[in-house]
């Protein structure tokens, strides 16, 4: 809305997207019929996006003197089986609390060190947890050996489709052979990379297409063994909502790539390298990871900020699987600026009152309603504009 002019692109992510929907004035924009930006501002403004149903906290965790940075409170309690959000000015001292003092703590106390050193006095309601885990926006790898197909465990299924086909059987080939990762079918010139690294001397290294598998991993006997007319490298190459139609006989297959489709990002390839991923998609494909281990719960799960490069309709995508992690029985902790999960909370620990020396204090706590009702804090005064008080 501050911007001169705007230029929205889309109509969609990945293959669906790479056009001009608008372009013009932000004022023009906002009356946009095809833009999904358009039509999502104007549900934020209308108070008609996914309106969670609230949870009141009855289980807490509490620390009592955390002691980091310019943390001086006397106690926090952060409530269990919900959506808790931390919010606050830079400086407030979000970070050191979730992730210096209770991080770090809690995957030493789950990994079995007991009298691991910790900055705060004590700690009461561990005994509601049975794990911590930190999803955050680094990479799923380091190579291109690393892809949303793998993480996700479908492409462990899929592999197992293809060994199971006459052709395989008859020329004795199990799952592994259908690996990128190991020798058998993948391509041994650029070992299941699809590329070949030149190291430059002086310069950064260049990665160019290999010639003796096209970039496709595999090699050519691996591509000749064809399930419903593709090759394994085929599949590869499909999206994540490509893959879910071509598969949609087999529910191992379906099952690990629901979640991906859930998350909002059916529109990434199987086969795309890790490395070409932005923070948001790592984010997401954790995330997505996550939503398919049902059998999991009493696991306080932290966020930091995880709104950062995400579209208004993937943030309510995102709310709707902080939802399920809940339904399933885990907690969910999130550092965040964004307004729109901050009123979706169902509680708020607001820390302040300002950065640095001047912060480390709670300024204010509970229901999104209540601090937007807080005089003395500016994610309430945020609020209430939100709220229309």
């Amino acid at each position: 809305e501050a911007a001169d002019y705007v230029i929205d692109l889309g109509p969609g992510a990945g293959l669906n997207g790479g056009k001009v929907v608008f372009a013009g004035p932000a004022s023009e924009a906002l009356k946009s019929e095809k833009s999904i930006t358009a039509k999502y501002i104007r549900a934020l403004k209308e108070g008609k996006l996914y309106e969670r149903r609230k949870a009141l906290p009855n289980r807490f965790l509490e620390i009592w003197k955390p002691r980091l940075y310019n943390l001086k409170m006397e106690k926090v309690a952060i409530p269990l089986n919900c959506l808790t959000v931390i919010t606050g000015v830079s400086g407030a001292g979000k970070s050191a609390l979730v992730e210096g003092v209770l991080r770090d703590y809690l995957k030493k106390y789950f990994s079995g060190f007991l009298e691991a050193k910790a900055n705060f006095e004590k700690i009461e309601g561990l005994e509601n947890l049975t794990g911590v885990e930190m999803v955050d926006q680094t990479p799923i790898g380091k190579s291109a050996r690393s892809t949303p197909g793998t993480y996700v465990k479908a492409f462990d299924y899929i592999r197992e489709i293809y060994a199971s086909l006459p052709e395989a059987k008859a020329l004795g080939l199990k799952p592994g052979y259908f690996s990128f990762n190991v020798p058998g079918g993948r391509c041994e010139t650029c070992q299941g990379e699809g590329q070949i690294t030149i190291e430059m001397q002086f310069l950064s290294d260049i990665s160019i297409e290999c010639d003796d598998c096209g970039g496709t991993r595999y090699n050519r006997e691996a591509r000749s063994i064809l399930y419903k007319g593709k090759s394994i490298a085929d599949v590869l190459n499909m999206t994540a909502e490509e893959a879910m139609e071509f598969f949609k006989d087999d529910k191992r297959v379906t099952a690990k790539l629901t979640p991906l489709i859930k998350a909002g990002l059916g529109y990434l390839k199987l086969g795309q390298p890790s490395t070409t991923l932005s923070g948001g998609e790592a984010q997401r494909i954790k995330l997505a990871s996550r939503l398919d281990e049902k059998n999991k719960n009493g696991i306080l799960y932290i966020f930091d900020e995880p709104t950062t490069g995400l579209h208004i309709a993937d943030i309510e995508k995102l709310l709707r699987s902080f939802d399920e992690l809940i339904e399933f029985g885990n907690s969910v902790l999130v550092v965040e600026h964004n307004s729109q999960v901050i009123k979706a909370a169902d509680w708020i620990i607001d820390l302040g009152p300002e950065g640095g020396e001047k912060g480390g204090e709670i300024v204010a706590q509970g229901p999104p309603e209540k601090i937007a009702r807080a005089e003395n804090s500016l994610t309430g005064k945020a609020l209430r504009d939100l709220f229309g008080f």
